[in-house]
């Protein structure tokens, strides 16, 4: 039976840490005796410019695709799809020993929530972003992606034998991508692995947005914008004040990331799920003094002040959030809150 080969993309950590590094050597190594297996390196993903040959390599692959990166997978999955590399998400089986045990409770409570989706037509494939922080050793990745490319095979087999017509066509048949070491000029290791600048910017998870519009009002540099559907979108992402996670803050539905942020949540992991119900451990614990909007106002504040501008506090891009706040009844979390600040802990 013939096979056709997937492409995989190792994107590596910014800067050298030495453990990092080992195991994206020993990743790399594994994967390129694979025959079933198309491996790439590229740099840090998230700092990839429009121009940079990471990013162009990126665009050019057409066919299903796993990317492993130090990003949560949810983060780079729109992350890539904001770049313009797009897909249906493919689910991992490889997840983090310190995942919730009540994540299938969790996931279930997330589907009843829809966002918009993106936008425009989804190319007919699936894209899988596993992190490297799951797991320390290459094998466990190997055996994931091994996975992987069976069930890709497995998708493709069933796919020609529902439209036959289409496969003698050719219409079904993918375009296989060139061998890493046959790769054009401008696709060489080299190339790709060329250094590309630092960047900090949100990305949006459409998956769970809304376009509540919240971001826009409350974001004063103009780093937001609407595409032609009118759906909220990153338009400026060099106006973002870096280091800045305000509006990521002031997001309802938790949508907005910034993917090296040192908050998990804020940096695009799922919630967290304590018997079902979902709650910020960090509040829990004394992670942070404040609460999100009043975090989130006094960093903007902040970034508006270095500015050479003025502080505007809570006067400026919350009135859709104050005047709804009030009128909602208390949820689960805060009722648990009450309840522990009544037994004094």
């Amino acid at each position: 039976m013939s096979r056709n080969r997937i492409t995989v993309v190792l994107s590596q950590a910014p800067g050298k840490h030495p453990a990092k590094r080992s195991l994206e050597e020993s990743i790399a190594a594994a994967f390129i005796l694979e025959p079933s297996l198309e491996v790439s390196i590229i740099p840090n993903l998230y700092d990839l410019d429009p121009q940079h040959t990471g990013r162009l390599f990126l665009e050019s692959v057409r066919g299903d695709m796993v990317v492993l990166s130090w990003l949560y997978p949810r983060a780079a999955f729109w992350l890539l799809d904001r770049i313009g590399i797009r897909g249906h998400f493919g689910e991992t089986l490889l997840k983090s020993p310190n995942e919730d045990a009540d994540e299938e409770e969790t996931e279930a409570a997330q589907r009843e929530k829809k966002g918009v989706g993106p936008s425009g037509e989804i190319p007919d494939r699936h894209i899988y972003t596993l992190d490297l922080r799951d797991a320390k050793s290459a094998d466990a990745y190997l055996k994931e992606v091994r996975r992987i490319a069976e069930e890709c095979e497995q998708r493709r087999q069933e796919k020609a034998k529902a439209n036959p017509v289409m496969v003698q066509l050719g219409l079904l048949t993918p375009k296989l991508e060139p061998a890493t070491d046959a790769l054009p000029a401008a696709f060489s290791p080299d190339a790709l692995l060329a250094p590309p600048n630092r960047r900090w910017y949100p990305v949006i998870d459409y998956s769970r947005c809304t376009n509540c519009m919240e971001c826009l009002d409350f974001c004063l540099f103009g780093v937001y914008g609407l595409d032609s559907w009118d759906k909220i979108l990153v338009e400026n992402q060099d106006n973002c004040k870096k280091g800045c996670p305000a509006c990521s803050r002031v997001c309802p539905e938790q949508a907005i990331m910034f993917p090296e942020y040192k908050s998990p949540a804020i940096a695009g992991a799922d919630t967290g799920a304590v018997g079902g119900l979902k709650i910020d451990l960090t509040r829990l614990f004394g992670g942070e003094s404040q609460d999100a909007v009043s975090q989130a106002v006094a960093e903007r504040d902040a970034e508006l002040v270095k500015d050479g501008r003025n502080a505007v506090g809570t006067a400026v891009g919350l009135p859709k959030r104050q005047t709804t706040l009030a009128e909602k009844p208390k949820d689960d979390l805060d009722q648990l809150m009450d309840d522990l600040d009544a037994l004094g802990l």
